[in-house]
């Protein structure tokens, strides 16, 4: 039958007619059914396109409205796939290089895999190995024995989790770059995510990962490894956006005006290239503020999660990292413009059928007055110069010779409150830097250079670090008005005369007068304003035990005294507490006997640790694990404090060295066990500043406010405006509980006494002021040596004077072969080689220790000066911290510099009045 249909010719034309038509009803089914999304994707970028503005960030400003950080406008080159193909992205890409090159402007190169010299490498692990040589370890340590590591260094207790430990890293200016989720390097997770976005295997190398990256792109296989490495660069850019790659990247920022002409001629050819104005932050004061005000950086892989997916920030946008470019980055960050456009098969715009303006960011108003900032930091600077050299602080109203050159006196920090508001002045740290470097994105070389030149001295400058806001440390003898009040409030009459007998005599231990230790002598008899004065230690230690220790017998106070008393007047006065600074600070605790429980059980620990090779079994050496449990048994002893006998039988059980079974019994007993419990020496140290005592000069300037003020804590906040929402309201002050105000005035008139008084040790330092100044001095002592940036090198440059009769081949021989065997116990050359001096020393152990160390620098005191003015009716209070400035008297004249400047601004400034620039 269909046979017989088919035989005529009309039949047949039917048939064909009916075939073509199913043919293109199938075809149509597939247009526009099951390709439907994709073609009308593809027509749409065939005739829309999206232009993006990114919004000017807020701005910021000093409390009389001068600009702190700002925007200028800058050309920025922008690409984007839109609907082309590879051959022409690839095309474009490496046309617009090529102009970018010939013009000497640079591009954005945030590609992984580098080729140098013939070889390719991820920059990830260079990044990992150039941090861990900083640190002094070997490259390819892992990521936790790395962290283990700087937690040792730093004495940070076990007790503390991962994310706890590492916060105290950073407060003590190392940020190690590890994930402590899973403790990985930070970069080791940029480069999963990267080969992971591209379906390649994690363990492939970078060559192979090249390749197959070059296959990817179809990249023109005659182009040379950097031509094709260029156009790899700016599709990567391209690929962190994912599903928005229609979106352009900004691929070059500041570029020059030949740059845009060229790009402009060349519009018709160079689809997906565009040049945009946009907004650049520019900081007009240079470095001055730099740490209150932070610096801006790239979105890095782990943050893309956070910025770009759950708050719509595009991969190339700068963010605030840190200051209160961080800390307001929500307030600062405006809401980037878009304009939608059709455009003809020529690119030529049509019509704009959609426009969402850019909206700036908000305005910030900050309490600091910038005149102040760049005046205090001067001072500051010129002050660690001078002391370095030994030179004359020159000043208008005084100079001041220092007596003694302090070459490492590079480092420090100035604070100025106003005593009412709490409100922030100035905050000065040295080294500073300047944060236009990271407006477009720093260079490796330029953040290199921002880096501590010897990580292995803590107190080497840190230009990047916050002195002000990070560096607790004890404050000595500015403590003790807070001993003083603790000991009013029991009952002590400021008026009642307490003979210094030179020293008190605790156990074994004698707690000395400065002026005894220096000279044999005495103060005398003395009251609180003589004390104060003087600062005259026994006197405190008298008040702060209840126990007048010459006469031997009790201090007649209608309420007991204790060292919990006067802890938590520290903390009432904002001692220990976080300041509520809108920058990240260092908080520590205050003392008490669990801290200090804790910190003999780390030192404990380091200590078997840095040892364990003299005291463990071979076995026990070559498993971690087993060693770990071991060390925390013993250290988990301290509390209970066996007697030593009970001690000499678990150490026995354990796999101790036979030989040294005694000696570790004796050294943990002794050493730590007798002394992790509070004692009344604590009780005594921490009365004068000295012992677990550490605070930051933010804390130690709203201390003295707070005393200034009549007893009310306030927040320390930056922020003194908003941009439409007008003064920030502060928030109300608490009180400090007194049973009578009149014990701040006894302990200020001390603290009078110490500039005006014949015994003052500021006597004179103030004089020329127009204004009468209350302060206080303190020196907090660092106890160590100043570790060489390679103790390697140092022990091979010293080694005949060492021990003439070592070799240096054998020193290095011994040193490999602990690395290789222990490789638990030394994680770095630095820690091998001393042990290894010890192995082969014909000395004793402590005399190699001691013997090694002679040819290092000791660290020097660090030097306090805290102030208020004027007395007679305080509106600043003045906190100066030098590290190593070894006598509190060498802080002085910048403190002085500061109040000064105060005073003569001040003038200049009390018809200005914020409030008329919200009306």
């Amino acid at each position: 039958m269909g046979r017989q249909w088919l035989k005529t010719r009309g039949n047949q034309i039917m048939a064909l007619v009916m075939a073509l038509m199913l043919l293109l009803l199938g075809r149509l089914f597939v247009l526009t059914v099951l390709q439907h999304d994709e073609w009308i994707s593809a027509a749409s970028e065939n005739y829309l396109r999206s232009v993006y503005t990114a919004a000017p960030r807020g701005e910021i400003f000093d409390r009389y409205g001068r600009l702190m950080a700002g925007n200028r406008p800058t050309f920025t080159v922008q690409f984007s796939k839109g609907s082309m193909k590879a051959a022409e992205l690839n095309a474009n890409a490496a046309a617009v290089i090529g102009i970018l090159e010939e013009n000497g402007d640079s591009y954005i190169d945030n590609f992984p895999v580098v080729y140098e010299n013939g070889v390719f490498f991820y920059s990830y692990q260079r990044d990992i190995d150039d941090w861990l040589a900083s640190q002094g370890m070997p490259a390819g340590l892992p990521a936790e024995q790395a962290f283990d590591e700087i937690r040792r260094r730093h004495n940070i207790s076990d007790e503390l989790d991962a994310y706890a430990a590492q916060q105290e890293m950073i407060n003590s200016g190392v940020a190690p770059p590890i994930s402590v989720r899973n403790m990985v390097y930070t970069k080791d997770q940029d480069k999963a995510a990267f080969l992971s976005r591209y379906g390649l295997d994690g363990a492939i190398s970078a060559r192979d990962a090249f390749l197959a990256l070059r296959e990817t792109f179809e990249i023109d296989p005659t182009l040379t490894v950097r031509e094709a490495r260029g156009i790899m660069t700016l599709r990567n850019e391209l690929s962190m956006l994912g599903y928005l790659q229609y979106v352009p990247v900004n691929i070059a920022s500041g570029v020059s005006s030949d740059t845009v002409l060229q790009i402009e001629e060349r519009s018709s050819e160079l689809r997906g290239v565009s040049v945009a104005t946009e907004s650049v932050r520019y900081y007009p004061g240079g470095p001055a503020a730099s740490h209150v005000l932070g610096y801006m950086g790239r979105i890095s892989e782990s943050q893309k999660e956070r910025y770009v997916s759950e708050l719509g920030y595009r991969p190339s946008d700068l963010i605030g990292l840190d200051g209160v470019e961080n800390s307001l980055e929500s307030l600062l960050k405006g809401t980037d413009g878009v304009k939608n456009i059709q455009v003809n098969s020529r690119g030529q715009l049509v019509s704009v059928v959609s426009e969402t303006i850019a909206q700036k960011g908000s305005d910030v108003y900050l309490t600091i007055d910038m005149e102040l900032q760049k005046s205090v930091e001067e001072a500051l600077e010129r002050g660690l110069s001078e002391l370095q050299e030994g030179g004359t602080f020159e000043s208008q109203w005084g100079d001041y010779k220092y007596r003694e050159a302090q070459p490492n006196a590079n480092v420090g920090a100035v604070v100025v409150i106003d005593v009412k508001t709490g409100e922030p002045l100035a905050i000065a740290s040295a080294p500073s830097f300047d944060p236009n470097q990271f407006s477009t994105g720093i260079s490796s070389e330029a953040w290199n250079a921002l880096q501590s030149a010897n990580p292995r001295d803590l107190l080497s400058p840190r230009p990047l670090y916050n002195v002000a806001a990070k560096t607790a440390v004890q404050p000595g003898s500015t403590f003790k008005p807070i001993t003083a009040i603790a000991a009013l409030e029991s009952g002590l009459n400021p008026n009642t005369q307490l003979y210094d007998g030179r020293y008190v005599t605790i156990g074994n231990r004698a707690y000395r007068c400065l002026l005894y230790t220096n000279s044999g002598g005495s103060h005398g008899n003395v009251n609180l304003y003589q004390a104060i004065e003087v600062s005259c230690n026994y006197y405190f230690y008298d008040i702060a035990s209840g126990m007048d220790y010459y006469r031997n017998r009790p201090l007649p106070f209608k309420d007991d005294i204790s060292i919990e008393k006067i802890i938590s007047y520290a903390k009432q006065f904002g001692l220990g507490v976080p300041s509520g600074i809108e920058l990240d600070e260092t908080s520590i605790e205050a003392p008490s006997a669990e801290k200090k429980m804790s910190s003999t059980k780390n030192l404990l620990k380091k200590h078997l640790l840095d040892n364990a090779e003299e005291y463990f079994d071979d076995a026990v050496l070559r498993d971690k694990t087993e060693l770990m449990r071991q060390v925390d048994e013993i250290v988990g002893w301290t509390e209970e404090n066996p007697t030593r006998s009970v001690i000499l039988k678990r150490i026995g059980e354990l796999g101790i060295r036979e030989s040294q079974v005694a000696n570790v019994t004796d050294t943990c007993k002794s050493t730590y066990f007798n002394y992790a419990q509070w004692t009344m020496g604590d009780v005594l140290n921490i009365s004068i500043g000295q012992g677990e005592n550490a605070y930051t000069p933010i804390q130690m300037a709203n201390y003295i406010a707070t005393m200034a003020n009549g007893g009310t804590l306030n927040k320390v906040s930056l922020i003194r405006a908003i941009e439409g929402e007008g003064l920030v309201e502060k928030e109300q002050g608490t009180k400090v509980e007194l049973s009578d105000p009149e014990h701040l005035d006894d302990v200020i008139e001390g603290m009078k006494r110490v500039v005006s008084g014949s015994g003052g040790s500021l006597r004179g330092s103030f004089s020329g002021l127009p204004v009468q100044v209350a302060a206080k001095t303190g020196t907090a002592q660092r106890s160590g040596k100043i570790q060489p940036p390679d103790e390697v090198e140092y022990i091979m440059g010293h080694l005949g004077e060492i021990d003439a009769s070592l070799e240096w081949e054998s020193v290095e021989a011994e040193m490999n072969r602990l690395l290789l065997v222990y490789p638990n116990i030394y994680s770095s050359a630095n820690r091998a080689v001393r042990k290894a001096v010890i192995n082969l020393s014909r000395y004793s152990e402590s005399e190699a220790e001691r013997r090694m160390d002679a040819f290092k620098d000791s660290y020097k005191p660090f030097a306090w000066v805290v102030a208020m003015a004027p007395v007679d009716d305080p509106q600043i209070a003045v906190s100066v911290l030098i590290a190593q400035g070894n006598s509190s008297g060498n802080a002085a004249p910048i403190a002085k510099e500061v109040i000064a400047k105060y005073m003569e601004l001040d003038k200049d400034y009390e018809d200005y009045s914020l409030e008329s620039s919200f009306d």
